[in-house]
Order: C-alpha cells, then structure tokens, then sequence
C-alpha cells in the first residue's frame, strides 16, 4: 500500500535562512569559496553603484552570465525537501541568493534580501520592477520613464530594504533554519539573534563550529542536500 503524507491540520511557522551554500549544490559558484566568483573577479568592478556608474556593460554582462547559469541550474534535494515541509507547517524562506531555485522547487513564500536576478528595476524609480524574459538585459532597455534598467540586485554599498521585514519574519519564528551561510554576510547573519531564544534553531552546515553562544542551536555538520532533508524528515517525525 502507498504510503501518503497528510498535513497534520495547525502549523507551527519555520522561518529559513538559506545562503550561496543551497545553490551551490546546483552547480551554481560562490562569492567566498576557495572558487568563488570573488576570486575572478574584483567585487568593485561587478557589484557596487560605482561599477554601474563607471563600466554599466561590464555590469550588465556580468549578471546576464549569471542569469543564465541561473536559468540553467536545477533545484536540488534541499531546496525540494524545504518546500515539502509546507504540507506540515507554516514556512518562511528569506534567502540571501538572487537565484529562483526555491520557487522552481515549490516554496510558496520567499524574501530575497539582496534582490532576483530575474527582475530589472528603473534606475530613476527604484520601486518600478519588471520581469526580465529571457537572461539578458541590455544598455538601452528603458522604462517607460525613459532610464536605463539595471540588475535588480543590492548590489555593496547600498541598503538593504527588505531587511526589516525579514526581521520581523525572524521573531515570530517557532523553528528557525540556518542552510548554505557561513553567518558572515550582514545584515543577514544577524537575523538569529531576532528569533526568540526558546525557539530551537538548526544550522545545516559542513564546516560549522561545534559550539556557538546561540542559544537552542543544533549543528547538522553535512552538505544541504544531505542535512536538509535529513532535517525535514525529523521536523515532521516530530509531529507524530
């Protein structure tokens, strides 16, 4: 007989941090590896307002070539296993990466903090946004106030302004997961210390320290792919 899983009805809310480590497993670089893009490229020449300002087909190209190995990476096991958990509580994902692989795998609810690289924004009216078809975005695609589109991306040096709506998301959590950062990269990183002390709090994570002065941490030393839906798996377990 087919074993089928049931939502067990009232959700506790999951609030998910997820960093470059998720995407990477999709074939996606990092910024702070021993591969990373940093490493090939100077982060002042790419992904600040002074690039765009000095080079903006340099920077256009940039983020095309990344859309596209975007466009071309597949969700892995840990972003699928996070959208399963849906069916079983509330869940919240804010993600530091400008990829859509959480959605493509099935997430319903995602903040991306530092922007999407599927979406172009007025360089005149930052709050016109649009979808960009395709991977590229060229010099000369305006719009309809006639200026250049740029990345819409946070890029270094700006404001992150969906920053304080990823903290309030962070202080109702009952779980909070940490997945794919190295805690590093503010104001993200900070988002933990939000989340109530009682609440237990899991860091999936290879390299993580085997102690931490964050209270309710439980380290899960392994690879996303491989912790998370361990993770999931005891989460919903639980509910029995």
């Amino acid at each position: 007989m087919e074993h089928k899983e049931s939502n067990p009805g009232p959700c506790r809310k999951v609030v998910v941090l997820s960093g470059a480590g998720i995407s990477a497993e999709s074939g996606l670089r990092t910024f702070r590896d021993g591969d990373g893009l940093w490493n090939t490229y100077r982060m002042e020449e790419l992904a600040t307002p002074q690039a765009w300002a000095r080079n903006p087909v340099l920077v256009l190209e940039f983020y095309n070539w990344r859309r596209k190995q975007a466009m071309e990476a597949e969700p892995n096991a840990a972003h699928f296993a996070l959208a399963r958990l849906q069916r079983f509580f509330e869940v919240k994902i804010v993600t530091q990466n400008v990829d859509d692989l959480h959605e493509r795998a099935g997430s319903a609810d995602v903040l991306h903090l530092h922007g999407e690289l599927h979406k172009a924004r007025s360089t005149a009216d930052p709050s016109r946004i649009y979808p960009i078809s395709g991977w590229e975005l060229k010099l000369g695609d305006r719009c309809e106030l006639g200026s250049q589109l740029r990345p819409h991306i946070v890029w270094f040096g700006e404001e992150v302004p969906l920053f304080p709506q990823a903290v309030s998301l962070a202080g109702t959590a009952d779980i909070f997961i940490i997945v794919g950062t190295s805690l590093q990269v503010y104001p993200a990183a900070s988002l933990v210390h939000y989340v109530p002390a009682e609440a237990p709090k899991y860091l999936v994570d290879p390299r993580s320290e085997p102690d931490s002065p964050i209270r309710n941490l439980t380290a899960i030393r392994n690879k996303a792919a491989e912790g998370v839906p361990e993770l999931v798996d005891r989460l919903i377990a639980g509910l029995a």
